[in-house]
């Protein structure tokens, strides 16, 4: 299971939101470059970047940054956050390098434009789902879809998607434990590789979701990856003991 620490930017910063809130931001680096080497450093193999404004408004604010951290790291980054066009996504993969874009509200509302980018860019698109517990929800968590997510994770089997990212928002920044039972059931309905997110607080969280596994015929199931944001900002452990932790 790969470790994916996380920098979510608004404003050019590195910051994290509670439960998706942006009412309730705290700032961890005014430049997530810095961040983002000390990822490198401590041994993550991915890079996990949400632009937050983009998210919100579909605009990309955060594009100058993103490009910053694609070129200065090693290491691969993916990247969410108000990627709604084709020329978005030709502009994230072409011109600044990033290895995957994440598609959220484009994917709930249009899926028919992630069947068109994983054909243009086999391996490098994701879905993002978003969700409080199965109701999704779109553009920054501010609306809902009206989509179920355990319905809609089904329907993106067939498009050639990289992975599905599924985050519970009631759990996320909190640190209280992921969303298992959640993960387990879209693990359970889908082909594709599922990486976790939301709601890490120990190294137990993390031991936790790599022992997943669902299905008895053949090699069950089990999750690909998580992301893991505030518990490595506020030193609950460190991006190594996350890796080790991961891939134990």
């Amino acid at each position: 299971m790969i470790c994916f620490p996380a920098i979510d930017l608004r404003g050019g910063k590195a910051v994290r939101l509670l439960k998706g809130s942006f009412g309730h931001e705290t700032v961890y680096d005014d430049d997530p470059l810095d961040r983002a080497h000390a990822f490198e450093a401590a041994g993550a193999s991915w890079v996990h970047v949400v632009d937050l404004d983009g998210a919100r408004s579909g605009a990309g604010a955060n594009r100058d940054t993103i490009g910053r951290l694609s070129k200065a790291l090693r290491i691969p980054i993916q990247v969410g956050g108000g990627i709604r066009t084709e020329a978005d996504a030709a502009e994230l993969l072409e011109e600044l390098g990033v290895a995957r874009i994440i598609l959220g509200t484009a994917a709930v509302e249009h899926p028919e434009l992630v069947e068109t980018l994983c054909r243009r860019y086999p391996g490098q698109v994701a879905v993002g789902l978003d969700g409080h517990g199965a109701d999704v929800a779109v553009r920054g968590w501010e609306e809902a879809s009206g989509s179920d997510l355990f319905d809609l994770s089904a329907t993106f089997d067939a498009l050639g998607v990289a992975a599905l990212i599924v985050t519970e928002i009631g759990v996320d920044g909190t640190m209280q434990g992921p969303a298992i039972d959640q993960l387990s059931r879209v693990l359970a309905v889908t082909s594709v590789d599922v990486i976790a997110s939301g709601g890490v607080g120990t190294l137990a969280d993390l031991k936790a979701l790599r022992d997943v596994r669902v299905g008895t015929a053949g090699v069950p199931r089990r999750l690909a990856g998580v992301i893991v944001g505030r518990a490595i900002y506020e030193s609950r452990f460190t991006v190594q003991q996350a890796v080790a932790a991961c891939s134990e």
